[in-house]
């Protein structure tokens, strides 16, 4: 089955972006902070693998695969200690966007 699986209507967000992401659950292991998109988390930060992320400023969108492919999640301000705990199970995020065209 394709197609659109959920719609939500995301805030009008002016000013800068911030997000840490963490190579480990619990914000544990290797960590970067971003203000701009990231098409491939390896490649920039030698990171295989973001399993938490603190959402500062703005609204984000990560991907399971490099290169913004696969499966996404949105991602609002906030502490996201478990991408696990929250269903995310066995997916990886491999590349980050900002959501700036609304």
């Amino acid at each position: 089955m394709s197609g659109v699986k959920s719609c939500r209507m995301i805030p009008m967000h002016r000013g800068q972006y911030r997000m840490k992401i963490y190579e480990r659950e619990s914000f544990g292991g290797q960590s970067h902070e971003m203000m701009d998109d990231c098409d491939n988390v390896m490649d920039r930060y030698r990171m295989n693998d973001c399993q938490s992320c603190n959402v500062m400023d703005g609204h984000w969108l990560m991907y399971e695969q490099p290169q913004y492919r696969g499966k996404m999640m949105y991602m609002r301000p906030g502490e996201y200690r478990s991408f696990r705990d929250m269903g995310m199970s066995g997916m990886r995020f491999m590349s980050m966007r900002r959501i700036t065209d609304m």
